[in-house]
């Protein structure tokens, strides 16, 4: 089964990486965000990648052309100029890397690559967010569904206390909001079939609007509901955060924690 991530966008809320490198290519813990990402749909047996390009594309073919070295120790003898790779790190990946044109939206990106998913069904989601989703069950929930589209609904924490106030303008209380207070949103994650690609009308289509808004209409998108850990990175203090739980030893999302 095909995973399509979309590893396009301008990041601009990162400016501080982004101006340096694609958004999905931001570290933690010195492995780049995508990296993570494959890692934790492999450890479910999802191996085949169609990674969708846009700003600074050359960036991540740079980095999977040079794989091996980036990831493996080496010798270089410049006296006979020979190269040796050692604790080589070797994936049972096959990777495809589409370049989807620098200002294309993320329905376009999507139907950009359809000439490479064929007629199964596949797995999506965006190169910048990081979970401990159970892939297999998320896939299991969706064939079981019988519609043309899953997405994973998180509920994302609170990052604001709620004050309580009566009608004297006094705080009568503080308190953390409550995750039943927020709501179910997107948090990528998604099942779909071939057929939601003819939803998507060209390069400026966003897929969170137009597509998904017809599938709720037809009651063609179901939603698994995700209630394990969930995080985004959209902000220096969103990538700091994960940088410390990856240093304590406490990284949800990666299959080896």
């Amino acid at each position: 089964m095909k995973v399509v991530l979309l590893a396009g966008g301008l990041g601009t809320r990162l400016s501080e990486e982004t101006n340096l490198r694609p958004k999905p290519m931001i570290e933690i813990g010195g492995i780049p965000l995508l990296l993570h990402i494959m890692k934790m749909y492999s450890a479910y047996g999802f191996n085949d990648f169609v990674v969708c390009l846009g700003h600074m594309g050359y960036y991540i073919k740079e980095y999977f052309s040079n794989y091996a070295l980036h990831r493996s120790d080496v010798t270089f003898d410049f006296k006979t100029g020979s190269t040796t790779l050692f604790n080589q790190v070797a994936e049972n990946w096959r990777l495809t890397l589409i370049d989807t044109g620098a200002t294309t939206m993320t329905g376009g990106r999507l139907r950009r690559a359809r000439q490479l998913l064929g007629s199964e069904t596949f797995m999506m989601t965006y190169g910048d967010g990081l979970a401990d989703v159970d892939l297999k069950a998320l896939l299991a929930f969706h064939k079981s569904s019988g519609k043309s589209a899953t997405v994973t609904a998180v509920q994302p924490p609170g990052r604001f206390g709620v004050l309580e106030l009566n009608e004297q303008n006094i705080v009568t209380a503080f308190r953390e909001k409550p995750e039943d207070e927020i709501g179910w949103i997107n948090g990528g994650f998604f099942v779909l079939e071939p057929s939601v690609i003819d939803l998507i009308d060209g390069d400026t289509c966003i897929w969170e609007r137009e597509p998904l808004e017809t599938l709720a209409a037809k009651r063609d998108l179901a939603a698994w509901r995700h209630r394990g850990f969930w995080h985004p990175v959209d902000t220096l203090r969103d990538k700091r955060a994960l940088e410390e739980m990856w240093q304590a030893g406490k990284a949800p999302w990666a299959p080896a924690s």
